[in-house]
């Protein structure tokens, strides 16, 4: 699955979306006292409010908001589970009564509630429904419109959603014209803040992948792995995170701890280049221990040798044939900075601009030296400019 099917799925939880049908919502609510089912209620998307149908299609596409391995992870279901959640998911899609749907997911919840105790009362949402995606370019000289011609992807949707006690408030009454104190005592469900969820099937070369799954999480790179592999069934994913961890460890390995700024710079340059060249492709560019041994030799890392780097990846991640994604490795360039982290400071800079950042001895101290072009204004105030001996 790559950022274009993930950003098309996403933009389709629209109103009055005719490439979007959902038949079906299943609202379950879960007390933290007893972390059981205090209640749940299913019913036809079509038969609810205007108001709730856009709260909850904001919910769904917020949840699907978010990076590739930051936010989003596709996941592979493992092979040997007991009771996969993917037969049961698979049965879910196929169905076509909504009371064994309703069964299904609910037995679904129960494998949530099974090892997890919640910290506050939280509502678990289902959908299931249909996109359509057309199976042609529009051509605005034909007669047909390009959604005359379209392909529809059955899913089931899933949304963990949290809930917080409303505020005690001050109101003012315009009809008996005093204040007011007002208390609330329901909950409100945090629809604008998913924790986590999925959409099943994931999505391959346009195509629905029932083999897999797509997890989303509402905090970057800390994916729920109890509910992965428990709950989903599902093999565990680096995250992006993890992976620049893993990069970080090998250029260690093979040209130790210090590096000047020049040689860092170049070394992301060098990455940013393969983003940038297999950009049209539809998976993602990936570095195996050749690739990072060509990274390193063009950015002037001395003694650099395929055994050392092919050993580099055996000591760290303990397979050399692993492979990192290129776009986790390294910041992007045009959205993200490095930080530079001292006692003193934390400076952030753009990965293409560490070569005018190095670290000197002055007078017998390390200081950060950063080469600018212009006055360097501090609150306003510009900087005096001073010559060192």
């Amino acid at each position: 699955m790559n950022k274009k099917e993930v950003a098309h799925i996403r933009k389709q939880f629209k109103m009055d979306n005719d490439l979007l049908n959902i038949e079906d919502i299943l609202n379950v609510y879960i007390m933290k006292e007893t972390n059981e089912i205090y209640h749940w209620e299913r019913l036809p998307f079509g038969l609810l409010d205007r108001e709730k149908q856009e709260l909850h299609m904001g919910n769904f596409k917020k949840l699907l908001t978010g990076e590739l391995d930051h936010k989003l992870f596709e996941l592979k279901f493992q092979e040997d589970a007991g009771e996969p959640t993917r037969v049961m998911l698979h049965q879910g899609l196929s169905t076509g009564d909504p009371e064994e749907w309703q069964d299904l997911m609910l037995m679904l919840v129960d494998k949530m509630m099974a090892d997890t105790k919640y910290e506050r009362d939280t509502v678990i949402t289902f959908v299931r429904g249909q996109y359509y995606r057309p199976t042609k370019a529009r051509n605005e000289e034909a007669e047909e419109s390009e959604k005359d011609e379209v392909f529809g992807h059955p899913f089931i949707l899933c949304s963990v959603n949290s809930t917080e006690k409303q505020r005690k408030t001050l109101l003012f009454d315009y009809v008996e014209k005093e204040f007011k104190y007002n208390v609330m005592v329901d909950p409100v469900i945090k629809l604008s803040s998913p924790e986590q969820g999925f959409f099943y099937p994931s999505v391959t070369d346009n195509y629905s992948d029932v083999n897999r799954v797509l997890y989303c999480t509402g905090k970057s790179n800390f994916p729920d792995q109890d509910f992965i592999e428990q709950v989903l069934n599902a093999e565990r994913s680096m995250t992006a995170m993890e992976e620049r961890g893993i990069f970080e460890e090998i250029v260690k390995e093979v040209a130790g701890e210090q590096l000047d700024s020049a040689t860092l710079a170049q070394v992301y340059e060098e990455i940013n280049h393969v983003i940038e060249s297999h950009q049209e492709e539809e998976e993602p560019p990936k570095l195996d221990y050749k690739d990072v041994e060509r990274v390193l030799t063009v950015s002037g890392v001395e003694n650099v040798t395929s055994e050392k780097v092919e050993q580099a990846f055996q000591t760290v991640v303990d397979d050399t044939n692993y492979e990192l994604k290129a776009s986790s490795v390294m910041p992007k360039f045009s959205s993200k900075s490095i930080k530079i982290d001292t006692k003193v400071a934390t400076i952030s800079i753009s990965p293409q601009d560490l070569r005018y950042v190095k670290q000197v001895n002055y007078q017998g101290r390390r200081c950060i030296l950063i080469e600018v072009d212009e006055d360097a204004v501090i609150e306003g105030f510009t900087l005096s400019t001073e010559t060192l001996l």
